[in-house]
């Protein structure tokens, strides 16, 4: 019962009010009440928690929550790409030079995603990954790679859900979705990270602080479940063999290499 009303509250809510409500819940000291259940309901891992469940005030600060230091490994490996996020790798396929993806049966727009013609044109023929967080998922962002960014920007405003059933039936969330894009310079090529909002107006916060990026560093965090879109300059990667959809991935793990 209780995860049914999670499931509803969360992944399922979008409009302005209903989210409004649930962002001022979830922020107040009266949800501390629900951190137990909810913990126990998506089955965390409190072993790997910077804190003890006890000691998050708000649901909110459950659902940011950060790490101890060795729980994630990081590939340093100069050419590789590592996941951003603790998420299910939903899909991974080719831009086509329409700038189409389709995903789930559907068919999405990158140049609608990205807004921005001129940057578009460099990732036709690219490569693109879907990664989806659950309420169950670390909700903290890191870079997938080294390098310098270029430009970020915001775009969209209503943020429907991007579970697998939202990917599937819902009216062009990840293109439509409230978004925060990062375009990362590596030593390879460009590569496009886009933070696809889930719930509520504003529910991407940017962290990283300057234009560099160091692979494994956080850059943000999503305040509920979400997605992010890994987009790839064409020719600059290759994805790791061993990759299958849908997967498990945690942070830093490999999912493939930067080629020239």
């Amino acid at each position: 019962m209780l995860q049914g009303l999670y499931r509803l509250l969360i992944e399922l809510t979008n409009g302005r009010w209903s989210s409004a409500i649930l962002k001022k819940f979830a922020r107040s000291r009266v949800s501390r009440f629900v951190v137990p259940s909810f913990a126990r309901i998506y089955q965390l891992n409190l072993d790997e928690m910077e804190k003890g469940l006890s000691d998050y005030p708000t649901l909110h600060d459950l659902f940011v929550r950060t790490l101890k230091k060795e729980a994630r490994n990081i590939d340093h490996q100069a050419d590789t790409v590592i996941s951003p996020v603790d998420a299910v790798l939903e899909d991974v396929g080719e831009i086509r030079e329409t700038s189409d993806i389709l995903v789930k049966g559907k068919t999405y727009s990158i140049r609608e995603m990205l807004g921005d013609q001129d940057i578009l044109a460099k990732y036709l023929n690219g490569t693109y990954m879907i990664l989806y967080l659950s309420p169950s998922h670390y909700h903290r962002i890191h870079s997938p790679v080294s390098g310098t960014v270029t430009k970020q920007w915001e775009l969209g405003s209503k943020s429907y859900p991007v579970n697998k059933w939202g990917l599937k039936y819902g009216r062009r969330t990840l293109s439509k979705n409230y978004r925060v894009i990062t375009e990362v310079k590596t030593n390879y090529g460009h590569v496009a990270i886009v933070k696809v909002g889930a719930m509520f107006v504003n529910s991407i916060e940017t962290t990283h602080q300057g234009n560099e990026l160091d692979k494994g560093g956080e850059m943000a965090y999503f305040s509920f479940g979400s997605t992010v879109v890994l987009l790839f300059e064409k020719g600059i990667y290759q994805m790791d063999k061993t990759l299958h959809t849908p997967q498990e991935l945690k942070v830093g793990e490999r999912l493939g290499m930067l080629i020239k």
